[in-house]
Parts: structure tokens; sequence; C-alpha cells
């Protein structure tokens, strides 16, 4: 069964490090199987998160197919993954288009992420566009049954875990035009 994620914006006041109070308006991301479970979560999440009171002001319907947590990174950036495909029947190429969020310090990061979770991938793709999210955090959803302790126990751990690095240099699929010295 695939996972609908839910993007909740929560307000709430936060106290900075000169001790003043400023209210911030966030997004989460929350694993649920309906709008009323993903305010439940999310609500069990923030109350677990800030002592101050919070409110939740939007629940939606988040269009990722597939989130990728990485160590010792600090930020979500949201990839676009072109998948090509060619149809025998009209001779044509087919292009279907997914995203995914991939956790990244930046967008060089990310890019190199992206690549490292579409490396086994058997058919063609490109990647068209990465860009940071606002999203602070990610909540997916574990019932606690055994054997999804050790599920929990790996999405916290690829959170702060970097991917492998092969020996050889990456490729760079990137192409620009460089500038003529006069």
């Amino acid at each position: 069964m695939s996972a609908t994620w839910y993007e909740c914006k929560v307000k709430y006041r936060k106290t900075d490090e000169t001790g003043g109070q400023k209210v911030l308006t966030e997004p989460y991301l929350v694993d649920a199987l309906s709008y009323t479970e993903a305010e439940k979560r999310m609500t069990e999440e923030m109350a677990a998160y800030t002592s101050e009171e919070f409110k939740i002001t939007a629940i939606k319907v988040a269009n990722y197919a597939e989130i990728h947590p990485f160590e010792n990174a600090d930020r979500w950036f949201k990839s676009k993954i072109t998948l090509i495909a060619y149809d025998e029947e009209s001779g044509k190429e087919r292009k279907t288009s997914m995203y995914m969020l991939v956790q990244a310090n930046d967008v060089r990061e990310a890019f190199d992420n992206t690549l490292h979770v579409m490396k086994n991938t058997m058919g063609e793709y490109s990647i068209p566009a990465i860009s940071e999210t606002a999203i602070m955090d990610v909540f997916p959803y574990f019932s606690g049954e055994e054997g999804e302790t050790e599920m929990l126990e790996r999405f916290n751990a690829l959170k702060a875990s970097k991917p492998e690095k092969p020996e050889a240099e990456m490729i760079d699929h990137m192409e620009f035009e460089t500038a003529v010295e006069e």
C-alpha cells in the first residue's frame, strides 16, 4: 500500500535567542490515511515538539511519490523526475513526471542524493528540476507492530546519514555553456 503524504501548516509562537517571541507558520509532512488522521497525528507530533499553544491552519495532500531522508542534512528538496518510455504502438517517446522529497544541505547535494536514489532504475529518466521546500520535518507512519520499530529506526538513521560516494568520481550530467574570456 502506498503512502499518502499530507502537508500540514502549523502556526505557533516561538521564543528566539533574545527571549522575544514571534509567531511562525511552518509546513510539516505527515503520512496518514485521511485528513482527520493527518490532523490527529500532526497534533500529537507538535505536542511533543513544542510546549506552546499551536494551531493547524491548513492540510493538503502532498504530491510526493517517495520520501528519501539522508543523514547530516537539514533541509528538504523537491526533485522532479521525468521517466522516459518509448511507446512502440505510436512510435513516440512518452514522458511521465513524479516528485521526490530528498533531504540535503544544498541543491548540488540534493542532485547527488537524487542520483543515488535513482541509480538502480532500469529505465531512462531525467531530473529537470530541484527546488528547496519550506518543509521543516517529515513524520512517517509506523504502527509500532513488530518489525516496524526497525523501520522507524532505519528511517531516523537515514535522516542522519550520508549516501556512500563511489570510489570513482560521479559523472556530472548537467550541461552549462561556458563564457568565452575576452
